[in-house]
């Protein structure tokens, strides 16, 4: 799975995409015409939540799950998620007849709880970080034999993810910018790592939440750090990189071009913006790169801008009270 320089190549995400084409479809990219005239450039957004899990996130879960040996299958698998990666995970793992145990903190919202457990998977909830849930999983590991899949920090959860870099070549071949969340890493590692070797001259930035924000802690720190987790309308992108983090880290902090922060109130915005000027419905950590642009938060923007549009697992009672302009107290 890993180059001869012991890092990831576009050979790998290449052969993620084989190894998810019986899960994973090639997602739309769609004219903003609201942005562009905002922004002065053409921007794009690419639609990931039009996956049957709804979030990017079935691409790593499904190329991890889908390259296990027999006899990692039959000890089955589990992982720690903010919610959608469980759901990828029990959506993979359920085509693919492996058992799936999901383990996630109480600061996951019920809807994507309940989704995951829908799908077949077992869920433990454990403790009010995301440390806290992993602690567990590394101990069914241990205990169980169970393979661990990591929501982020493996070589080929990340060549899964990089495989929207390859689609972004595709489909907007003059492409100059992508904006995307950042949490873990994975999504950030693996488009940049394609993006940047088929084209360096694409910018790359990561967008996250001013709460708990762990990468931007760990890339200003010069080391994977912990942070204090909090509620937030971005809750997918919430959680630590890990202290002992092996691969996101270091492809982060090799082709980020730059990180942004945004506020609740921002992310809120541009949820609404989604919904009553683009006709889609996107969670908050989704939302966070248009509440990037729409805030003027991005420097140096020229040329066509893609946004990546990561999911739409968003509780809809409280997507509601967002609408209706009552953020506040759908993040209490």
């Amino acid at each position: 799975m890993m180059a001869a320089n012991g890092s990831l190549s576009l050979a790998d995400i290449y052969r993620a995409r084989r190894t998810i084409a019986p899960l994973v479809t090639h997602t739309p990219v769609v004219p903003s015409a609201v942005l562009s005239r905002m922004m002065g450039e053409d921007v794009f957004l690419k639609l990931e939540t039009v996956h049957p899990t709804g979030a990017f996130k079935l691409r790593g879960a499904a190329n991890r799950i889908l390259s296990l040996t027999q006899a990692e299958r039959r000890c089955g698998v589990v992982t720690v998620s903010t919610g959608n990666h469980g759901r990828a995970v029990a959506y993979a793992a359920r085509y693919a007849g492996v058992r799936a145990v999901v383990c996630m903190s109480a600061l996951v919202p019920e809807n994507k709880v309940q989704a995951i457990r829908e799908l077949g998977a077992e869920v433990y909830i454990v403790g009010q970080s995301q440390d806290e849930a992993e602690i567990a999983a590394r101990r069914l590991v241990t205990e169980e034999g169970m393979v661990l899949v990591h929501p982020f920090d493996h070589p080929q959860i990340i060549a899964g993810q990089g495989t929207i870099g390859l689609e972004l070549l595709e489909d907007l071949p003059e492409l100059r910018c992508v904006i995307t969340g950042l949490s873990g890493g994975g999504l950030l590692a693996g488009v940049a790592l394609a993006l940047k070797t088929a084209s360096p001259q694409v910018r790359i930035i990561g967008v996250s939440m001013e709460q708990g924000p762990a990468m931007y802690a760990s890339l200003k720190a010069g080391r994977p750090v912990q942070v204090k987790e909090a509620p937030s309308l971005a809750d997918s992108l919430g959680g630590g990189i890990g202290l002992d983090n092996r691969y996101t880290f270091t492809l982060v902090q090799r082709y980020v071009d730059d990180i942004v922060l945004v506020s609740e109130a921002q992310i809120a915005e541009a949820m609404v913006h989604l919904f009553r000027s683009e006709r889609l419905i996107a969670e908050g950590g989704a939302a966070v790169g248009v509440a990037a642009l729409l805030h003027g938060l991005v420097p140096q923007l020229s040329g066509l801008i893609a946004v990546i549009i990561t999911g739409n697992t968003v509780d809809m009672e409280m997507f509601t009270r967002i609408v209706n302009g009552e953020y506040k107290s759908a993040t209490r």
